[in-house]
């Protein structure tokens, strides 16, 4: 075996031996979460940080009791549905809207994109006050539309695909536009199906942001049967005491959505990640 061979073993054990150690320092809060659900109340909150494992059995229990004290039937329900409304039309608004700012030509294009730039630019605090006084006159307080209304459009969404559609060569359009297709059309067959990988980056963070919006679920939805389970873990913190194990049994189960989603689109997920560039 030569010296460059043992090097490269060596390099790669070394990289592997960190991602190791990594990973385990990413696991920590989630097996330090079930842990402290299978505790009791005394233990969670016991000062002894070698303290880690239940001392008198494991109380299996808390997740039934916060199961059927939330309904997480409902929670799942309105959460999912949340996130699936908002990434159909983030992906919707977005790539229409990417198209128009970065292949056609039209008078206002630089302006108008300019005001998708400031959006993305400014804190998204600062639009909560209007919508939620457009929430208000419309009536539609403690009702699904609520949850979606922020994410029917994105800035964000926008800006990406917009870039994505800037990466595509010319002639394919030019080829499109000499067999007789409009600009709809050069959209709908030719356009958007490459940008798919842009799509699914996009979907992949609106999925995320509003798997954690908290605010706005906790404003808009104030009603048990409407509300978002970020909306509702955060309720459970008391103003003098908490019941620690409750707590990380109601946020054991309330990552089990996201996970079954990374299961199923773990392949979109790697793929949408590498090709954005991007981080959550």
């Amino acid at each position: 075996m030569d010296s460059y061979t043992t090097k490269k073993r060596i390099n790669k054990l070394i990289i592997y031996i960190i991602l190791i150690i990594v990973a385990f320092i990413m696991i920590v809060p989630f097996a330090w979460m079930i842990l402290t659900a299978l505790k009791t109340n005394q233990e969670a909150i016991s000062v002894n940080p070698f303290y880690i494992f239940p001392a008198h059995g494991w109380h299996w229990e808390n997740f039934a009791t916060v199961w059927k004290s939330y309904n997480f039937l409902i929670l799942y329900k309105n959460t999912l549905l949340m996130i699936f409304l908002r990434v159909v039309c983030a992906c919707l608004t977005a790539t229409m809207a990417g198209y128009a700012f970065g292949r056609l030509k039209f008078p206002g294009k630089n302006a108008l994109f300019s005001l998708v730039l400031i959006q993305m630019m400014v804190p998204g605090q600062i639009f909560i006050i209007p919508q939620y006084l457009m929430i208000s006159k419309l009536g539609m307080m403690n009702t699904q539309f609520a949850l979606v209304f922020p994410g029917l459009v994105t800035a964000f969404g926008t800006y990406l695909l917009k870039t994505g559609y800037e990466g595509l060569p010319k002639d394919l359009e030019e080829a499109a536009g000499l067999d007789g297709c409009n600009v709809g059309q050069k959209f709908l067959l030719i356009m958007m199906p490459l940008t798919r990988s842009s799509m699914v980056s996009l979907g992949i963070f609106t999925a995320v942001f509003a798997f954690k919006d908290l605010m706005w679920p906790m404003i808009v939805c104030t009603e048990a049967k409407t509300t978002t389970l970020s909306a509702a873990l955060a309720k459970m913190q008391g103003q003098y005491n908490n019941d620690y194990p409750a707590m990380m049994a109601a946020a054991t189960l309330a990552v089990v959505p996201m996970l079954v989603i990374y299961v199923i689109f773990q392949k979109q997920f790697v793929e949408g990640i590498a090709t954005s560039g991007g981080k959550l």
